[in-house]
C-alpha cells in the first residue's frame, strides 16, 4: 500500500464557494497511505472531506500521483490553484472502426466550405457589379462560415485521423470562446440580412438612402461586438469554475455543457446564465426574422407584377434556406438539454460542418448574380454553361 504514495505529492485546498478559486493551504511531498479515494486518473481524495461532487465544501486534500497527466503540482503559497491543465476529448460516439471513413468525408466537407467561401469573397471583392448592401452582408457571411467551421473541424480530423485528443486549457477556452463569438455573430447577421430584404422589397425606391455604406458598416460592426461581449461572458463564467479532474469531455470538441459536467462545483449559475443567454439570443433574433419576412410576403402578395414576385421571392428563398439550415440545429441542442447524445452529436455536426458548406452553394444556385461573377472571375463560358444547366 505505501508503494504509490513514496513519492505522491499532495495539496490542501481551500474553495472560496463565491468566486469559485482554490487557495493553497498546504503542500507536501508525500502523503500518508490510507484514507484516500481516487476521483480521477493520478488524483485521489482524502476520504474524510466531504461535499466534493456537491461543491458545498470549504477544504479538501488531494493527492496528485507521480504520474497523473493533466495536473499541476506545485503552486507558491497563497496563490489560486487551478489542478486540470489540459482536456481529453474523448471524439464522437459510437464511431469504433469508422475513423478513417469519418475523417474522409469531413475533411472533403471542410474543404469545400473553404473553397466555396474563398470563391464567393474574392467575386464579390473583385467584381463592382456586387458591391452593393446584400453582398457586404454575404461576404461578412463567408467569413463567419470558415470561422465557425474551422473552430471544431481542425481539431475533429486531428483526433479521426492520429488520435490526437489532447486539448490545453487555453485551447479548450479559445473554442467555448470562438464558437459562441462566432454562432451569435451568425445568428445577429441572419437578422441584419432579413431586414435589408425587408427594406429593399418594401421600400425599393429608399433602399439605398436607408441603407447606405455608414449604416451598413455600423449594423455589420455591431453584430460582431455584441457578440464579443455575449461569449466572453459565457467564457468568463465557464471558465471560472474549479476543475480538479477528471479531465475528459464526453464530446468531439470543448462547448459549455460538456466541460461545465468536469467541474468540481455548483454549476447552476453558468447552466442558468447559458441557457439564457443562448436561448434568448436566437430566440429573439428568430422573431425579428419572422416579423420580417411576415412583412415581405404581405408586400409581395399586393405586387401586380408576376415578374416582381418571382424576382422578390428569388431573392428572399436563399436567405430563408440558410436560416432555416442555422436555426434548426440551434434550437435542438440548446432548448432540448436532454436530447440523446445518438441525436445531438449528429445535430452539432451538421451545423459545424455541413451548414457552412451549403450556404455558399444555396446562395450561388439561386442567383445569377453571383453565378456571373463567378463565370467572369474564372473566366470561362464553359463554366457559365455548367452552372445554368
Amino acid at each position: 500500500m505505501a508503494g504509490p504514495f513514496q513519492q505522491c505529492a499532495y495539496v490542501r485546498l481551500r474553495l472560496n464557494p463565491a468566486f469559485y478559486r482554490f487557495t493553497l493551504l498546504e503542500s507536501g511531498k508525500q502523503a500518508e497511505d490510507g484514507g484516500w479515494t481516487p476521483v480521477s486518473p493520478g488524483v485521489l481524495l482524502k476520504r474524510e472531506e466531504t461535499g466534493f461532487k456537491a461543491g458545498n465544501y470549504q477544504e479538501m486534500t488531494i493527492a496528485i500521483l507521480p504520474d497523473s497527466r493533466g495536473l499541476q503540482k506545485n503552486r507558491s503559497r497563497g496563490e489560486n490553484f487551478t489542478v486540470v491543465t489540459h482536456f481529453i476529448l474523448l471524439g464522437i460516439p459510437h464511431t469504433e472502426g469508422l475513423q478513417n471513413i469519418l475523417f474522409i468525408i469531413f475533411l472533403i466537407f471542410y474543404m469545400c466550405t473553404l473553397l466555396g467561401n474563398l470563391l464567393i469573397m474574392t467575386a464579390i471583392f473583385t467584381d463592382s457589379r456586387l458591391h452593393t448592401p446584400m453582398y457586404f452582408f454575404l461576404c461578412n457571411l463567408s467569413i463567419l462560415d470558415i470561422g465557425f467551421s474551422s473552430v471544431s473541424t481542425p481539431k475533429m480530423l486531428a483526433n479521426l485521423w492520429a488520435q490526437s485528443r489532447m486539448i490545453s486549457l487555453g485551447g479548450c477556452m479559445s473554442q467555448v470562446f470562438f464558437y459562441h463569438f462566432l454562432g451569435s455573430t451568425e445568428c445577429l447577421l441572419y437578422t441584419v440580412m432579413a431586414y435589408d430584404r425587408y427594406v429593399a422589397i418594401c421600400h425599393p425606391l429608399r433602399y439605398l438612402i436607408i441603407m447606405n455604406w455608414k449604416v451598413c458598416t455600423i449594423l455589420a460592426a455591431g453584430t460582431w461586438f455584441t457578440s464579443s461581449f455575449h461569449a466572453t461572458i459565457l467564457t468568463t463564467l465557464t471558465f471560472s469554475l474549479p476543475y480538479c479532474g477528471p479531465s475528459e469531455v464526453d464530446y468531439f470538441f470543448c462547448d459549455i455543457f460538456p466541460v461545465v459536467k468536469l467541474a468540481c462545483a455548483n454549476t447552476v449559475i453558468i447552466e442558468t446564465v447559458s441557457f439564457t443567454n443562448i436561448g434568448l439570443v436566437p430566440m429573439t433574433c428568430f422573431l425579428l426574422i419572422l416579423a420580417s419576412y411576415v412583412r415581405i410576403v404581405y408586400s409581395v402578395l399586393r405586387m401586380s407584377s408576376g415578374e416582381g414576385r418571382r424576382k422578390a421571392a428569388s431573392t428572399c428563398a436563399s436567405h430563408l434556406t440558410v436560416v432555416t439550415l442555422f436555426f434548426g440545429p440551434c434550437a435542438l441542442i440548446y432548448t432540448q438539454p436532454s436530447l440523446s447524445e445518438i441525436l445531438v452529436t449528429p445535430v452539432q455536426i451538421f451545423g459545424n460542418v455541413v451548414t457552412p458548406m451549403l450556404n455558399p452553394v444555396i446562395y450561388t444556385l439561386r442567383n445569377k448574380e453571383v453565378k456571373a461573377a463567378l463565370t467572369r472571375l474564372t473566366g470561362g463560358k464553359r463554366v457559365s454553361q455548367t452552372i445554368t444547366h
